[in-house]
């Protein structure tokens, strides 16, 4: 559900309600972007979440407050009878239609905060731009995605999601990899907004360390 959530963001960031929405991305948000959880706190904020586990909800509520309101797609998806989005760098025509119905509710949760504020709009035709306090605080460059790790784990290729930001956290911290907890915590910290399958977690621990350990290599050889 994750292209599905990112698609429809970016809908109503370019299409639907352009100027008057701004994305903050989850895994820089959850890494520390002490700009972008300042942003969440004073300005209203919509998550949208693919599944129940609800991350950007309760990242968000745990960093910033509770969320304005929020989304979850696949109650949406269930709510509107459409068939299981699939695909991730091509949706299928039920992810598409998926991706419309999301990003339909979500203008209507946008214009309904906005209403409480003042008017969409000044006069026909002229958009009101929504102003984004701390304009330097760090985001990614298409204003949804970040950085991603191919680790092998049990012989398996697996992608995990801001890896380099949880790693850079870490290392500034002083967590370095004979530090008895940094595994654990680690995992933990990935756990967030990765899936690691049920009985797998010692296997990515061990593929994750061994990443950390490279990275704080090259750090130190800087």
């Amino acid at each position: 559900m994750g292209t599905v959530t990112r698609l429809a963001a970016l809908r109503v960031l370019h299409d639907l309600r352009p100027g008057r929405t701004v994305t903050i991305c989850l895994p820089l948000f959850l890494a520390g972007g002490e700009g972008d959880r300042a942003f969440a706190r004073f300005h209203p904020t919509i998550t949208v979440d693919g599944c129940e586990l609800r991350c950007a909800a309760r990242g968000t509520e745990r960093h910033s407050g509770p969320p304005t309101a929020s989304i979850v797609v696949d109650a949406l998806v269930a709510e509107h009878g459409l068939p299981t989005p699939e695909g991730r760098r091509n949706l299928n025509q039920a992810g598409l239609e998926a991706v419309e119905v999301t990003a339909q509710r979500l203008v209507e949760l946008v214009d309904d905060v906005l209403g409480a504020e003042g008017p969409l709009r000044d006069s026909p035709g002229e958009t009101v731009p929504l102003t984004r306090r701390n304009a330097q605080a760090t985001t990614c460059s298409c204003g949804s995605s970040a950085p991603v790790t191919t680790l092998i784990v049990d012989g398996t290729e697996v992608v995990l999601l801001a890896l380099p930001l949880i790693f850079r956290r870490f290392f500034e911290a002083g967590r370095r990899v004979d530090d008895p907890a940094v595994a654990r915590d680690l995992v933990e910290t990935t756990k967030i907004y990765n899936q690691i399958p049920s009985g797998a977690a010692d296997r990515y621990r061990d593929a994750i360390l061994r990443e950390y350990a490279a990275f704080c290599e090259r750090e130190a050889a800087r």
